[in-house]
């Protein structure tokens, strides 16, 4: 299998969901066009879903592996690493450190853990990032798009966590 049909796999999956529906859709009949239209909706929104996360996912050339584990983020490697839960993430930055591009996740207590963009299983963050309220998954994957910013200074914000007022 090639590499861009492997990376795709799952996209090609949803699109053959969705063009099962517009067949089923095609059959005619009160019941049938119905169900085949919600199939086929709902082919193309995981194909969307699919497309996003394709794009997300870059070759592995980092050093060390992303583990994800019961709403914890990890990443070990020779060099760096550490541990932070996600419902203590406050933000999300994409950033460039000595040509590397690299996640920044920063917790409330101001620990901040950088994650390669290209590590071994960084491709799992899009859905872990994707649980985040108010995030933007569009948005994530368009950041990998664009051009890396020069210095630290402009590292690119993609998420920030609202505050939440307490109970009054």
């Amino acid at each position: 299998m090639t590499p861009a049909l492997k990376r795709h796999r799952e996209t090609i999956g949803a699109m053959a969901i969705a063009l099962l529906g517009l067949w089923v859709a095609a059959q005619g009949g009160l019941i049938l066009i119905p169900l085949g239209l919600l199939i086929a909706a709902l082919g193309a929104a995981l194909a969307v879903t699919a497309w996003r996360r394709a794009r997300f996912t870059q070759g592995v050339h980092a050093p060390g592996m992303v583990e994800l584990d019961e709403g914890q983020v990890g990443y070990l490697s020779p060099e760096m690493g550490g541990y932070l839960s996600l419902n203590d993430l406050t933000e999300i930055r994409l950033m460039t450190v000595r040509g590397t591009r690299m996640w920044r996740l920063k917790q409330a207590d101001g620990q901040a853990l950088l994650i390669p963009v290209d590590a071994a299983g960084a491709d799992r963050l899009f859905d872990a990032f994707a649980n985040l309220p108010g995030l933007d998954t569009a948005a994530l994957v368009a950041a990998l798009d664009s051009p890396p910013p020069e210095n630290l200074a402009e590292a690119r914000v993609i998420w920030r966590r609202q505050a939440t007022l307490g109970p009054r």
